[in-house]
Parts: structure tokens; C-alpha cells; sequence
């Protein structure tokens, strides 16, 4: 006997023997429809298909239809998954989402083959070595990106602005996340770019301003988060509190009240109080926009660049029976104001725009941080 035919006999035997209510017997019998139409399609479908690639797809699209940022990990996925938040992983170095049946990029990595390929966030991927994108789940978008160390891919982009799409030949490397870099600009200011909040980042981020504290002479600090695609909201919390001396960093709001929290800033700011100028952009996203939020509201920081990206909510990694997991949307945070941030993003203080495909340091052509010293010499 086939295994559909078995689950809907077992299903059924259920419905008849468990007292159900009104509500329970429409989920009973959405059931039943669901395994009659995976029958069908078993059945009289122009191709054979595999029957758990199947399901697997159909779990994805239970979670995708919640959110963008909900998706079901195969236990190979949550594998890759687990080492790339340790900070170093295989791929392209971007961090997506799925919009309208494509894949939307929301921040390329610093110094990774995504980044130096001019992928920009905001680019919607709609072919993966010429296979369309649309109709596919984001894991099997993100499976079709994945591949062996010093392979190439070339991924089709339509760019906002842009009338034919652009096409980027990329080669996959093994990418290491450096995620803090420091430098010490003219006229004593000290700049600090976070490219990621990965397990690291406030352990790496904490010892850089404890290095640029050494000089005396500084007077006033960049940090620079743009193109951050976020992470781990605790280094979003413990990174906040590093420039502030008290007050409330951020708030999750979930759908049961007793699991709503707040965290709130520690007495001691590690730049002492010292003029802070932070960068953000369309690329600066999660974890990026609760620091920017945090320092914006406390009148700690002036943010300036251009809108960021707006995503507002948390995700849980709940680990499955099969070794592998579901990325589930559990709650939203507000920042200090009590505003909340999803599809909003950070306003900028400071409005200026973007030019330059890179933000290395002290770039001629990086438009906003050659304003940010500007602004900061007066």
C-alpha cells in the first residue's frame, strides 16, 4: 500500500474517533484534501517526483506564506546554517529574503565575491545559472547559489533603475567574517565598520575601542554600519550598550505576553561620551537598525545616510525531530520610542546619499563618509 493512501486512512480513522470542534473538523478536512491532491499530483503528474522533496516544499510554503524572513532548514541547511553565524562559511556573502517570488538581496558582505561582483542591496535575483528563480522557495533558491569552493555562478539581476537586467558571474570562495574593522581618520576621529553581528562582533568590537581609546587625542567616532545585514540580536543589544550609560536598547512584543521583554544599557560608555556620527543605508537591516534606533532615540548618535532597510522582527531557530529546523518569526521589536521598525526602517537625521560601490576606508568616492568627517571637523 502506498504511504498516502495510508496517512489518509490513519487521518480518517482520527477524524471519527477523536470529539472535534467546528474549527477542528475544517482543519481535519484541509487534511484530507491536502493528501488527496499530493495523491494526484503522485499520480498523474507529467514528471515522477520525489514524494519528500515534495513535503519538504510544501512545509517551506507554510512558513514563506507567514513572512518573508519564516523558512524550513533541511538538516543540511541548518548545518551551513550553524557555521556561517560561527563566522566563516562557504558561498557568495549575501544575505536574502524572498519578495514577490524572487530573492531580494539585502545587504552584500563586506570583502566577499557577492560584494566585489557589485551586487547591491535592494537587486532582485531572478535567474541562478539561468534557472528562474520564480515559483521556487527560498531554500531551493538558496541551494541552487550553494556550491564546491571556487566554482562559479552567474546570477541575473534586476536593479531598481536599471531598464535589462544585469548579469554577474561570481566565483564561490570559503568567507571568513572579519566583522569589526577599525581605523584612525584625520583630525583624531576614530572609525569603527561592523559588517555583521555574528558570535564575535562584540568581543571584536569591544578591544578595537579600548585600542582607539589609547590615543588621547580622540575626539569623536564613525561607526559605520551600512550594508549590515544583521544577526545575533544579543551583540545588537551588548554592541548598543557600549555607547550608551542607561536607558532601554529595545523591546520584543510576542504573541504571549509573559514572553515580552526589555533590555536596557549598563553604566559605562566606552567612548566616554565622545561625539558619535553613525552611517546606515538600504543595506543596513535587523540587528543594524536596533542600534542605530537605540542611539538615534537616546540622542546618543547622529545617524546619517539613507533610510535602512525596515526589518522589524525576530526569528527563532527551532530545531526538528529530522536534525533539521524551522526559522520562525516569534516576535517584533520597538526601539526606545516604542516605534517599531518593520517595513519602515531608520530615518536618517542627515539625508545623504550613496556613491561608490564600496566603502573602503577613506574611499575619494565614498560620498557619505567624506561628509560624516566633514560634519564632525565642523
Amino acid at each position: 500500500m502506498k504511504k498516502i493512501p495510508v496517512l489518509l486512512f490513519f487521518l480518517k480513522i482520527l477524524f471519527f474517533l477523536i470529539p472535534v470542534s467546528a474549527a477542528e473538523n475544517n482543519i481535519y478536512k484541509k487534511i484530507d484534501l491536502f493528501g488527496e491532491v499530493l495523491e494526484k499530483i503522485n499520480q498523474e503528474y507529467v514528471d515522477e517526483i520525489n514524494q519528500s522533496d515534495s513535503m519538504d516544499s510544501a512545509i517551506n510554503g507554510l512558513l514563506q506564506s507567514l513572512d518573508p524572513y519564516s523558512a524550513y532548514m533541511s538538516p543540511e541547511i541548518f548545518n551551513e546554517m550553524q557555521t556561517e553565524t560561527s563566522g566563516e562559511f562557504g558561498g557568495l556573502g549575501i544575505e536574502v529574503s524572498m519578495e514577490s517570488g524572487v530573492v531580494k538581496v539585502i545587504s552584500p558582505i563586506d570583502d566577499t565575491p557577492a560584494s566585489r561582483a557589485g551586487i547591491k542591496a535592494g537587486d532582485y535575483i531572478v535567474k541562478i545559472d539561468d534557472i528562474q528563480v520564480q515559483g521556487k522557495t527560498l531554500s531551493e533558491a538558496v541551494d541552487l547559489m550553494r556550491g564546491p569552493v571556487g566554482s562559479s555562478i552567474e546570477l541575473t539581476v534586476r536593479r531598481s533603475g536599471e531598464r535589462k537586467a544585469l548579469n554577474f558571474i561570481i566565483t564561490r570562495e570559503i568567507i571568513e567574517i572579519q566583522s569589526v574593522k577599525t581605523d584612525l581618520l584625520k583630525d583624531n576621529i576614530g572609525y569603527i565598520r561592523l559588517t555583521s553581528f555574528n558570535e564575535n562582533s562584540g568581543d571584536q568590537i569591544e578591544n578595537k575601542i579600548k585600542d582607539l581609546e589609547k590615543n588621547s587625542n580622540i575626539k569623536s567616532y564613525i561607526l559605520d554600519l551600512r550594508n549590515n545585514p544583521g544577526g545575533l540580536l544579543s551583540q545588537a543589544i551588548r554592541i548598543s550598550d557600549f555607547f550608551l550609560d542607561n536607558g532601554e536598547i529595545v523591546s520584543t512584543k510576542s504573541r504571549k505576553k509573559s514572553e515580552n521583554r526589555k533590555w536596557f544599557a549598563k553604566k559605562g560608555d566606552l567612548t566616554n561620551g565622545k561625539t558619535l556620527l553613525v552611517l546606515i543605508n538600504y543595506g543596513s537591516a535587523s540587528a543594524s537598525e536596533i542600534v542605530a534606533g537605540a542611539l538615534k532615540d537616546h540622542k546618543r548618535a547622529i545617524i546619517l545616510g539613507e533610510n535602512s532597510y525596515g526589518k522589524g522582527s525576530v526569528q527563532s531557530i527551532i530545531p526538528l525531530k529530522n536534525r533539521g529546523a524551522i526559522r520562525l518569526t516569534v516576535a517584533k521589536y520597538y526601539l526606545p520610542s516604542g516605534k517599531s521598525i518593520s517595513e519602515v526602517g531608520v530615518r536618517p537625521d542627515i539625508e545623504v546619499n550613496e556613491e561608490g560601490d564600496n566603502f573602503r576606508i577613506k574611499t575619494d568616492t565614498d560620498n557619505q563618509l567624506n561628509y560624516a568627517i566633514k560634519l564632525l571637523n565642523g
